[in-house]
């Protein structure tokens, strides 16, 4: 953070902290929060291909692993447009493209029809998978995790801080699609 008084893009030990998106310390502040959620993005979807092809040998994505694990949730079937509000996405060519790579590797199963209503639902290998990776992920991340004192409790923050800054960028995401210029 940028204390009062100081310039944009400086900090109190000299580094320079300018960005082309930031006039001021609080755009700096932004800036730097969007860099590191871009950085954390990355390697939690690298985390979760790993973590997962240490279990399977079965190309997924981080998406492809989260939507394995959204299925899994709660041990209900979802339908697509579950899938789609739980993970926050509007892809849905993309989640389709997905889901037929998990139902193609047995881990999910399609139900239902297009009349009655398509559900998706893990297989006996697909819990069998999602289980393996539970214990690898308690093995080596949650093991690390509570090796940082004090760490578990500063998750609970950044949880609730995640959470506020999805409802703000969804929020000001709709005033900018309603405000959308038009090019020529």
């Amino acid at each position: 953070m940028i204390q009062k008084g100081k310039q944009p893009g400086k900090s109190s030990e000299g580094l320079d902290r300018s960005w082309h998106l930031a006039r001021t310390p609080v755009e700096v502040d932004v800036a730097e929060i969007e860099y590191a959620l871009m950085r954390a993005n990355q390697a939690f979807e690298r985390w979760q291909t790993e973590c997962l092809a240490s279990v399977i040998d079965f190309a997924a994505s981080g998406e492809e692993n989260a939507m394995l694990h959204i299925i899994r949730m709660n041990d209900r079937p979802k339908s697509i447009k579950d899938l789609a509000r739980l993970a926050n996405r509007e892809d849905i060519p993309n989640m389709q493209y997905s889901l037929r790579k998990l139902i193609a590797a047995g881990l999910v199963a399609r139900e239902g029809s297009g009349r009655a209503g398509v559900t998706y639902s893990v297989t006996d290998l697909g819990r069998e998978i999602t289980d393996r990776y539970a214990e690898v992920r308690g093995t080596l991340l949650v093991e690390a995790i509570e090796s940082v004192p004090n760490f578990p409790q500063r998750l609970e923050e950044a949880t609730r801080t995640l959470e506020l800054l999805t409802g703000i960028y969804e929020q000001v995401a709709r005033v900018a699609a309603t405000h959308r210029r038009t090019y020529r």
